[in-house]
């Protein structure tokens, strides 16, 4: 894997795969600069690097980085009440990159994807993601139902997130569920698991029918929904206010 941006090559000198880090190349300018101090770099032009790297947003620096160090699943879910982000076939690389970036600042354990048919930590999400993804942990699993059900037996919470006027999830027994609002729940007192849909098709029904609940934002506007890594970040942050006010309360 060849990363490459100012923010994916000084993360991953700093993060989980800094010993993976190889060869560095970088313009005379950018070479200079501190975010490479120390570090032993072959100056190339701008044309080379981005011939290199196979981007033109490489800001100048691009470096060899190794294969992505996924974790298991059940890594996530021994963390103590932990906030996890489970991506139901999203396949952009851009969103991908946007919800770690996210995910990370919120201080999740970690997110999750498909071993199949959705994006995976590439270049370009290193890139999205201005390096997130060098810290948060990325687990990619075979089934994401399954991995949901792992994590109900682990003593989580697990939230859909489903448009207002959307009716998913027919768990076995309980049917169609119309979502709740998204500040209805309390997110506190054990791990929560955020599960969010594919662009445009949401949520799988077996995925869906895997949640303890759906939960939806408001929406008050003309455009039907939100962009599933803005979707994200409102229900991520939405979640750790309640959680902060929940251990101000506590105290």
């Amino acid at each position: 894997m060849i990363l490459y941006g100012r923010n994916p090559v000084r993360e991953a000198l700093r993060g989980r795969r800094a010993a993976q880090v190889g060869e560095v190349w970088a313009t005379a300018r950018t070479a200079r600069e501190d975010l490479l101090a120390g570090i032993p770099v072959h100056v190339a032009s701008a044309e080379e690097i981005a011939a290199r790297c196979g981007s033109e947003a490489h800001q100048g620096v691009c470096a060899e980085a190794g294969a992505y160090p996924y974790v298991p699943g059940e890594e996530l879910l021994s963390a103590a009440e932990p906030l996890i982000v489970v991506l139901d076939q999203v396949q952009d690389p851009q969103n991908l990159g946007a919800i770690a970036r996210t995910a990370e600042c919120a201080g999740a354990a970690g997110v999750v994807i498909a071993e199949r048919r959705a994006a995976e930590v590439t270049p370009a999400v290193c890139k999205a993601s201005a390096g997130a993804v060098e810290h948060i942990p990325v687990a990619r699993v075979r089934n994401i139902a399954d991995f949901l059900g792992d994590a109900r037996d682990a003593g989580c919470w697990v939230y859909g997130a489903s448009a207002p006027a959307q009716q998913a999830g027919s768990d076995p027994g309980r049917g169609p569920r119309a979502p709740i609002p998204y500040d209805r729940p309390d997110y506190n007192g054990a791990g929560v698991v955020l599960v969010l849909g594919a662009e445009g098709a949401g949520l799988r029904p077996r995925v869906a029918g895997a949640c303890d609940e759906l939960v939806a934002l408001p929406v008050r506007g003309r455009v039907a929904s939100l962009n599933v890594s803005a979707a994200a970040a409102a229900l991520l942050y939405g979640i750790l206010q309640n959680r902060s006010a929940g251990l101000d309360n506590a105290s």
